[in-house]
């Protein structure tokens, strides 16, 4: 098995998912002053610290990923991220792109971007102990403006997969991440079709560009109704419409799918999850089916810790608790 595939497996080993803390400097600006926090260097670095290094999260969490700013720097005690999580036992990965952007000449579709450069920033990212790497392209539903298009979709496809390609040209894993944002008041039905044409799309592109399905993971979102939909989908329907969607869309060559929480509350997204893991063994689906969370797994260590040196312990002990919840909702055993 080549180290491709290994790292694949190990990120989706039996009750473990993956921490997503490669927060943008807007989106980490944006959650520490939510719980009236400064954007500071300082304050960052103690906000990921007082995560990762909360005992026994390797039980639970298989790999982190980090931000270009994260990977760069060091804990208090001096030591590198990315060293001391491996020296945990978790692997550690680093966020790619650039953020998604407007799309010339069609109002209200995003491409990301950042593939400019990528080859090199990739060498640098390997060096500095990155194992695997994360692209992640957002896909929008508006009824009203006949949202999405299919040259949105096939330009974030075509970018998936150049991430993709040159990412395992570098030798690490890609997490090719097409999310169908859950902004909105589409219905369950529109999510899982617009879910499915993306899903078929990028892995049309996928193989085009030559990219080992076997040695990269697929990110995405549940098939689930949005935000402002008036009829909001039980978690029984969200479970069987996802396993559905992946069973007609997600080729059987990949080793794993891993869920984004999206808009969804710790809870929900544990929940939802623990639903969908449940389906997927009565089914018998060829694919790990586990986490990448932000949100789902830091939003309330955030309430919690909110910038005090006195809250470490307290907050990190409601971290551990979410994981351990999420854990066991990956293997469908949450009660």
């Amino acid at each position: 098995m080549s180290n491709l595939k290994k790292i694949a497996r190990a990120l989706v080993a039996s009750y473990k998912g993956i921490l997503a803390a490669d927060e943008s400097d807007r989106t980490i600006k944006k959650r520490l002053n939510s719980v009236g926090v400064e954007s500071t260097l300082e304050n960052r670095r103690a906000y990921r610290e007082m995560l990762l290094t909360t005992p026994r999260i390797e039980n639970y969490i298989s790999g982190v990923i980090l931000f270009d700013e994260t990977i760069k720097d060091h804990l208090s005690t001096g030591e590198n991220f990315a060293e001391y999580l491996t020296k945990r036992g978790i692997i550690p990965g680093i966020k790619v792109d650039k953020g998604a952007k407007d799309l010339a000449f069609f109002p209200g579709e995003k491409v990301t971007e950042g593939l400019d450069g990528l080859r090199e920033r990739l060498a640098e990212y390997k060096d500095l102990g990155a194992k695997f790497t994360k692209w992640r392209a957002v896909i929008v539903i508006d009824e009203k403006s006949e949202l999405p298009t299919g040259e949105a979709i096939d330009a974030n496809a075509h970018a998936l997969a150049r991430f993709a390609a040159l990412s395992q040209e570098a030798g690490m894993v890609p997490i090719v991440e097409p999310e169908v944002l859950m902004d909105g008041n589409h219905s369950l039905e529109r999510c899982g079709e617009v879910s499915g044409l993306v899903w078929d799309r990028v892995f049309e592109e996928l193989r085009k560009y030559r990219v080992d399905l076997e040695g990269m993971l697929l990110k995405t979102n549940m098939v689930i109704s949005g935000k402002e939909a008036s009829r909001k989908a039980t978690k029984e329907e969200i479970a069987e419409a996802t396993v559905e969607g992946f069973k007609a869309h997600v080729p059987e060559e990949i080793p794993g799918v891993v869920f984004l929480s999206g808009g969804q509350s710790p809870e929900e997204a544990t929940v939802n999850l623990n639903e969908i893991s449940q389906v997927a063994k009565r089914v018998d689906v060829p694919w790990e089916l586990s986490y990448s969370y932000g949100r789902g797994l830091q939003g309330e260590a955030l309430v919690e810790w909110s910038g005090r040196k006195d809250k470490v312990k307290s907050a990190q002990k409601v971290f551990l608790e979410r994981a351990r919840k999420v854990s066991l909702a990956r293997m469908g055993e949450l009660e």
